[in-house]
């Protein structure tokens, strides 16, 4: 008796799992773009020649350009904490974890820079526009989670203070990420990983 129901089912769960990957790919598109020209110079047009597709097949999986640009920055952000998550775990001891975590910041430094900008671009806007507020709280819950695992995977107790070493370690990140624009200020992996070690060293 419960065939019919559990084929509808089945079939509501394809049809979901090829919309998700199909907003998945419209969103690796549109981060280019964005990364690219950043959020005040992006329109949907932009993102829709990047994608190879029309305005109205952008409007069909999202509902504006805020709704497509908070979409990305959740996809990007959570799999940046899904790896620097994955790196702390592997990691034995508070030596490892200060090493496997450095290492990881200035990886994900190097290989996305563009694309951290892009964050901190969405970050500010909050401050202007109420849309983007609520994603940019939940992004930064789970960095400061991030920040408490570390703690613990060294062998600490959560500290109360986990938020404002949160924000030293954000506060190095962000200065790191706007020195790779400028070749004077350019640092390489060594270079970072030095930097993040030693404030790690100090907070962990």
């Amino acid at each position: 008796m419960n065939e019919v129901p559990t084929k509808l089912k089945v079939r509501a769960a394809r049809k979901n799992a090829k919309r998700g990957e199909k907003k998945r790919r419209i969103a690796d598109s549109a981060i280019e773009a964005l990364k690219e020209l950043g959020y005040a110079n992006t329109s949907l047009r932009d993102i829709a020649a990047k994608s190879d597709l029309s305005l109205g097949m952008l409007h069909y999986y999202f509902e504006d350009r805020s709704d497509l640009i908070i979409y990305c920055v959740q996809v990007y952000k959570a799999e940046f904490v899904r790896t620097l998550v994955a790196a702390i775990e592997r990691a034995e001891g508070r030596e490892e974890v200060i090493e496997a975590f450095s290492r990881s910041l200035a990886a994900a430094l190097l290989e996305d820079t563009m694309t951290h900008r892009l964050w901190y671009d969405i970050r500010t806007q909050a401050m202007f526009d109420a849309i983007f507020r609520p994603v940019v709280r939940d992004i930064e819950a789970k960095l400061i989670d991030l920040v408490r695992r570390a703690l613990i995977a060294a062998g600490h107790e959560v500290s109360p203070k986990v938020e404002i070493l949160y924000a030293l370690l954000d506060g190095v990140f962000f200065k790191l990420m706007q020195d790779q624009f400028d070749k004077a200020t350019h640092r390489d992996a060594h270079e970072m990983t030095a930097i993040f070690r030693a404030l790690l060293e100090e907070v962990l």
